[in-house]
């Protein structure tokens, strides 16, 4: 099932993000007023979601590599960025993966 994953306001942009995506995914253009928008709807994984930039996931997996490495983290962001997460698993109905925790 697709969902509205993001939202652009250039179409090239727009036309990138979809290449990154993977499953089932299309752009729609809607326009409002004077301006389009590019609504990207695609299925909502962490993989897509990682793939598009979204929700400072990089970061995040950064931050989960020095912790698993036993490195020193910066853990207030780390429990900044999990907040985040889980919220966003809420929206999307996703399950955050045991060792994200």
């Amino acid at each position: 099932m697709v969902k509205l994953l993001f939202t652009y306001e250039d179409r090239d942009k727009g036309e990138e993000a979809l290449a990154r995506l993977v499953g089932e995914k299309r752009l729609a253009s809607e326009r409002d007023d004077t301006a389009t928008v590019y609504n990207l709807f695609g299925v909502a994984s962490w993989g897509n979601l990682y793939r598009l930039g979204l929700y400072n996931l990089n970061e995040f997996e950064a931050l989960i590599r020095r912790r698993a490495a036993h490195q020193e983290y910066d853990k207030e962001r780390f429990v900044s960025l999990l907040s985040v997460l889980q919220y966003v698993a809420k929206q999307y109905d996703l399950q955050i993966p045991s060792h994200w925790l």
